[in-house]
């Protein structure tokens, strides 16, 4: 019954004694007063002299019964499963094994996987690569998979397309290995000798699956003296090769570890344009994600097997089940995610027009707890995607013909009745990008018509599709007069990759993306590149980083070094149907 206003006094040493946390207590003791709800006094009533030694205690606080006192066996007690079978070990479970007494524990050996790329065309990562090579990094993705997964990965050295120096590679690593993952050659190629090698040294069980990417995989069974070591063909694309690991590596490195495989999470969201897809085959499509008002929305990016952006890009994979052959724009799709989706909540949608400044803008909004989800389809299509309500904002450089404006007709034909803003991101050059030291003397359009000249263009709907139709149409060129006018990429970079890899002699693009690859640039044309901003979404928190962004002079500064970029308007807004 003690209280601040009526204390009781307990004698030391019969009533009650001083204990440290963690003590043990006195046999005829229930509770534990804290200290600084007490009064150490002396014979007299006066505090004690020796606070540790006094001749009574006096308290000011009623406590039940068991108050402040930890009970025997309230952590573990004898005969309680501390940890489950195929538990994976935490810091604090590390913890509770040491509380209960155990100083060994019998944990499941990591599964060894050896990786073996194959290729005469690889060269290893940091060789200069010479025409006609290709750098070895399947091995790496693969590796660090493997890792990520409770395995332990061993990556050998390349081995050429040679049938008997793979074969000794292969026996070798599955001497020394659980699994082994033999990396290209899984095709139908005359040098494609994974099948064979598998079968000449054990059981080929399967070769090809109704996945894409990733059909020519193999999967057999070495049979090495008394050991059974499962071998899989993983294919030589990187998307396929990436694809095959988390379909079929991580769940048998699961079952040997004794978890369950991974789930990813997954949410349900619309497709913002059509997709088409083999009927025989499951169809891995990669996509951006990002919430648009209420609804989460989901870009697919591009399809290539061997567009390994595409995979750090991708925050999830929409699984087009055999039997479908597509799926319309518009469609509820379950799309597995990468990243999680408080981070997704966070992702500023961007479909248009492709531009290297939007990709900067990118490491300026990351600080700002925002991320850059953007998908490349041209600035028309970035139009379509902001009138059907499927992106926050679409980059676009739309030349109107008649006007000579850049954008706000096609916003006023495009999104009619809508209060739109246009936000000048920068002024750049547009012009033919050719090779180092043109070799062939292009300086105009007019040398487009040559017999000798490949060109490369951009897709329908580009800005720069429509700008190069606007100047040929003024030279009198028709479209049918230009070799390669139906070439199609979908960015200034791909343009750029066309013209260095000798399949096109010259496209049309930004000084940004020759200067990247070391080709040689013929300016042509400055034009102007907006932020197409619905109003509801101008006004909103997500997208208050951007304005900070093209605010900020280390940003303007950044994109003014880049070659053919004028960040003078930067910022600058015009309302259309306001």
């Amino acid at each position: 019954g003690a209280s601040p206003t009526h204390p009781v006094d307990l004698r030391y040493g019969e009533d009650a004694v001083y204990v440290d946390t963690g003590d043990p207590l006195p046999p005829w003791a229930d509770v534990v007063v804290p200290i600084e709800q007490t009064e150490p006094l002396d014979a007299d009533g006066r505090p004690a002299a020796d606070p540790r030694r006094p001749h009574t205690v006096r308290v000011r606080v009623a406590l039940p019964p068991w108050k402040n006192v930890r009970p025997m066996g309230e952590d573990i007690v004898a005969t309680q499963l501390v940890l489950p079978e195929g538990h994976v070990l935490r810091p604090a479970d590390l913890g509770a094994l040491a509380a209960a007494g155990f100083s060994h524990l019998t944990v499941a050996r990591k599964p060894r996987v050896a990786i073996l790329p194959t290729g005469t065309e690889l060269v290893p990562i940091g060789t200069e690569p010479k025409p006609g090579d290709i750098i070895e990094f399947n091995s790496v993705v693969l590796a660090a998979q493997v890792n990520q997964w409770g395995g332990q990965a061993t990556r050998y050295p390349i081995t050429p397309d040679d049938f008997e120096l793979i074969r000794e590679r292969v026996a070798q690593a599955g001497a020394e290995h659980d699994l082994v993952l033999l990396n290209a050659g899984s095709s139908a190629g005359s040098e494609d000798f994974s099948a064979r090698v598998v079968e000449s040294l054990g059981e080929l069980l399967v070769h090809g699956i109704a996945v894409r990417p990733g059909h020519p995989v193999i999967m057999g069974m070495l049979h090495l003296g008394d050991r059974r070591v499962p071998i899989i063909g993983v294919p030589g694309y990187p998307v396929s090769a990436a694809l095959t690991g988390e379909i079929f590596v991580e769940p048998l490195l699961a079952r040997w570890l004794g978890r369950a495989p991974h789930e990813p999470q997954t949410l349900t969201a619309h497709l913002t344009r059509k997709l088409t897809s083999p009927p025989g085959d499951d169809d891995y499509v990669r996509v951006a994600v990002g919430r648009v008002g209420e609804r989460w929305l989901a870009a697919p990016l591009s399809r290539g097997a061997g567009v390994i952006t595409s995979l750090v890009r991708a925050d999830g994979i929409v699984i087009v089940p055999r039997g479908v052959q597509g799926l319309p724009a518009g469609a509820e799709v379950e799309v597995r995610l990468y990243r999680p989706p408080h981070e997704l909540a966070r992702s500023i949608l961007a479909i248009g027009s492709h531009d290297v400044a939007l990709d900067l803008m990118a490491q300026y909004l990351a600080p700002r707890r925002r991320r850059l989800s953007s998908a490349h389809v041209g600035s028309l299509g970035g139009l379509v995607a902001l009138r059907r309500g499927e992106a926050h904002l679409a980059g676009a450089h739309l030349l109107d013909p008649e006007t000579g404006e850049y954008n706000a007709p096609y916003v006023r034909r495009y999104l009619p009745g809508r209060r739109v803003a246009l936000v000048t991101l920068t002024y750049r050059q547009q012009g033919l990008i050719v090779p180092r030291g043109n070799p062939k003397g292009i300086r105009g359009l007019e040398d487009l018509t040559r017999p000798d000249v490949r060109f490369v263009n951009r897709q329908r709907g580009a800005g720069t599709r429509i700008l190069l139709d606007y100047h040929l149409e003024r030279l009198g060129i028709r479209p049918e007069q230009v070799q390669g006018y139906d070439q199609e990429e979908y960015t200034h970079l791909a343009v750029a990759a066309s013209v260095a890899s000798g399949r096109a002699d010259v496209g049309l693009g930004i000084a940004a993306a020759a200067q990247a690859l070391g080709l040689d640039f013929i300016p042509l044309f400055t034009e102007q590149y907006d932020l197409v901003v619905p109003a509801e979404h101008y006004e909103s928190e997500t997208l208050a980083p951007v304005w900070e962004v093209l605010a900020d002079d280390a940003f303007r500064a950044a994109v003014a070094a880049l070659p053919g970029y004028d960040p003078s308007p930067m910022g600058q807004v015009r309302w259309v149907n306001a």
